[in-house]
């Protein structure tokens, strides 16, 4: 008979967070002789904080503190995280124990006509003259407004459901999502436009999920182990190294996106700019995928170097 206890597995408690958890419990149950999984929500800041843009409470680490305490005082065993939303530098007893195969990184629009979506050659095209656009997103933001200056953009806070449902009661005429997250949800959302990276670049390790765990536990470390996908690994590796070698802000707008290349090399597109969209640069650079973090390394540095001292201040 197993007496081994549970392996306890902390979680933010919002829908997508839940779905993202769940499915890595599964994918643990399924390793022979592992531990089962327990899942415990945890309550954090950045979820409770919903009227404020994120850059003005903190940044994205305040989606983790909680969970990162809980994990140093032994409360958990693992969390299971969105990695776009981790910090590049993670607390002291901390590591990033695995990481999942990646969803679709890309990014969709969704017009609250979409008629108008479909029938545009370029999908920013559809959106009215200074429509007023939903997103929380600094990123989306620059991108957007480097595209169509006229737009209005607004914060919209909160899970997948809440956005979609202000979008629907006429807040916004539009609003900009991660497919990954759609996807794990299973919510399809009729006339939604993906867009390509060459047009929206993503952020960095959007789509990814991640597994931190105590640095010192080597038998859990073993076990994720057995779940870790190695693509889903390097793509992060060289996107949270640009991210790391910029140092920017949730206030500095990033766009990171690596891929493999059908001969095995990597393609690492990296993007920086201002949230008015005044200022936009992006940079790609192709090596070899055992040079992820390196690559991230220098292409976070191009871009710095070639970027307005101001950007990063």
């Amino acid at each position: 008979m197993n007496t081994a206890p549970s392996i306890r597995t902390g979680t933010r408690g919002s829908p997508l967070a839940l779905v993202q958890t769940r499915t890595f419990l599964r994918l643990l149950a399924a390793i022979p002789g592992a531990d089962a999984g327990e899942e415990i929500v945890i309550a954090t800041t950045g979820d409770a904080i919903l009227d404020r843009p994120l850059a003005d409470i903190g940044g994205k680490g305040l989606f983790a503190k909680e969970i990162h305490e809980a994990l140093l005082d032994n409360r958990i065993d693992c969390a299971v995280h969105s990695l776009k939303d981790l910090e590049t530098a993670l607390p002291p007893g901390i590591e990033l124990g695995c990481v999942l195969r990646r969803e679709d990184p890309r990014d969709v629009l969704i017009i609250s006509d979409p008629r108008s979506a479909a029938e545009a050659p370029d999908p920013f095209d559809a959106l009215p003259n200074a429509a007023l656009v939903g997103t929380s997103s600094v990123r989306r933001q620059a991108q957007l407004l480097h595209r169509r200056p006229d737009l209005r953009v607004a914060s919209i806070r909160g899970n997948v459901q809440t956005r979609l449902r202000k979008l629907n009661a006429g807040e916004f005429q539009a609003s900009l999502l991660a497919l990954a997250g759609l996807r794990r949800l299973e919510i399809d959302v009729p006339g939604m436009v993906v867009l390509n990276p060459d047009i929206m670049v993503p952020a960095a390790a959007q789509g990814i999920v991640g597994v931190t765990v105590r640095a010192g536990d080597t038998r859990l470390r073993a076990t994720l182990a057995a779940m870790e996908d190695s693509a889903a690994r390097i793509a992060a590796t060289a996107e949270r190294g640009l991210l790391a070698s910029l140092d920017g802000s949730c206030r500095t707008p990033i766009g990171a996106h690596a891929r493999l290349l059908p001969d095995g090399r990597l393609s690492l597109t990296g993007l920086v700019a201002r949230a008015d969209g005044s200022f936009l640069l992006k940079r790609t650079l192709d090596g070899a995928a055992t040079d992820a973090k390196r690559m991230g390394e220098e292409l976070g540095a191009m871009l710095r170097g070639n970027s307005p001292a101001d950007l990063f201040a």
